[in-house]
């Protein structure tokens, strides 16, 4: 609030200050307010329309509108800053969600690695660190994240926590992300042998902290996501730095030495496009905690305001993955089968206008499509079983949202 309040003095005082447009577009963004946010980022690029980094956030909020006119064009207007001037700008997050080669995407991630600390050498060199090889009893394990809290991430890893075998591994947690004060995050704490809330601690203190507690083997838990500090692994603390599970891209950096994945999330073949060495898990790579809670009772199709008979087709992706091109794929299921429904996810509403919008203009009743409101995680699983499937998105697939269909019986078509 208070930062919105000093950005509208700010451009009351001069109303071209274009860091001032950025600043409260960003803020508006966090209280949900994406409309407004859009129509800020739009005055800041009028006045400085080569600010990559601005158009990139611009992008990403239509996306998550479902406003997709003219998208397409500030697709490809991202793709040629990718190799420009103003590729520091650009997000290798949002690069996943736009029609992208993964030689484009390594791209962006070596950009935005080499801008992420430019003196990353130099503070290495004033912290230190060395790394000797020592016999130790047990291998120490640290995990960092924003997302240690009642996140997607959190759902996912919980037990794997708790199944360490704790006489060969040290299991500690590092947490930038907010204390939610949660179960999950109660959890979590009882399940590491350390947990060290880092979120007040500078890049180079936490960075210290994890040199300091020896860590063997530090996992990345968060790539490029929100709220990402890369920073401190930029300054390696530990001597094996490992991408996993929160970002199944590349990092892009030298500092980050393996990626865990599967052959489904990169097949064989795309070793070139990744800078970190492939560890292919044998079957998936995204752990699942098996102790997750779904609601005893299950909700009624009426009361979720779905047919009672009508087939129901179900996406509760995020609305950025939902693309123009693959709408229609869905508009044109529904005229070719009577009586279904598609349930969404009721975001924002700038999005659910949108999307009725559109499906108006492919000649869809906007009565058809249905929008499912934002509950808790158990009963958020026990509504998946009203539906009869799920259609996946494309280029930006389910993550944990896949998970959470799969592991209550609905199948997905991806």
């Amino acid at each position: 609030e208070q930062a919105i309040a000093h950005s509208r003095r700010a451009l009351a005082l001069k109303p071209d200050f274009v860091e001032a447009h950025i600043n409260l577009g960003n803020a508006l963004i966090e209280q949900g307010k994406l409309e407004e946010a859009v129509v800020h980022y739009r005055r800041a690029l009028a006045l400085k329309p080569d600010d990559g980094g601005t158009e990139n956030q611009l992008m990403h909020q239509l996306q998550r509108l479902c406003e997709w006119s003219g998208l397409d064009d500030l697709f490809d207007r991202q793709i040629k800053l990718v190799h420009g001037t103003s590729r520091a700008g650009i997000s290798p997050f949002t690069l996943l969600s736009i029609p992208s080669t993964p030689a484009e995407q390594l791209v962006c991630a070596r950009n935005r690695a080499a801008t992420l600390l430019p003196s990353a050498a130099l503070l290495r060199a004033q912290l230190g660190f060395h790394f000797a090889r020592a016999s130790k009893p047990r291998l120490r394990i640290g995990y960092l994240s924003a997302d240690l809290c009642a996140h997607a991430v959190a759902c996912l890893i919980a037990e794997l926590f708790e199944l360490h075998a704790r006489q060969e591994f040290e299991v500690y947690a590092y947490s930038y992300g907010r204390d939610d004060g949660s179960v999950m995050r109660k959890r979590l704490e009882r399940a590491c042998d350390r947990f060290v809330d880092v979120r007040t601690t500078s890049f180079q203190e936490t960075a210290r902290r994890i040199y300091a507690d020896r860590i063997d083997v530090l996992v990345d838990l968060q790539g490029y996501t929100k709220g990402a500090r890369t920073e401190i692994a930029a300054l390696r603390p530990a001597p094996i730095q490992v991408n996993w599970l929160g970002y199944p891209g590349t990092m892009g950096a030298e500092f980050v030495d393996y990626i865990i994945t599967d052959r489904f999330i990169t097949p064989p073949g795309h070793e070139p496009f990744f800078s970190e060495k492939i560890v292919y898990l044998p079957e998936c790579y995204q752990v699942n905690d098996r102790k997750r809670k779904i609601a005893s009772r299950t909700p009624t199709r009426r009361e979720m305001g779905l047919p009672e008979d009508g087939f129901v087709f179900c996406c509760f992706n995020n609305t950025f993955k939902i693309t123009s091109a693959v709408f229609d794929v869905w508009m044109r299921l529904l005229k070719k089968i009577p009586g279904s429904v598609l349930w969404l996810l009721e975001a924002n509403s700038g999005a659910l206008a949108n999307l009725i919008r559109e499906a108006k203009a492919r000649g869809v009743n906007p009565d058809r499509l249905v929008f499912a409101p934002k509950v808790s995680t158990d009963k958020h699983l026990a509504r998946f079983r009203l539906a009869d499937l799920f259609l996946d998105t494309m280029p930006y697939n389910a993550h944990t949202t896949a998970s959470e269909a799969l592991w209550v019986g609905l199948p997905i078509l991806t």
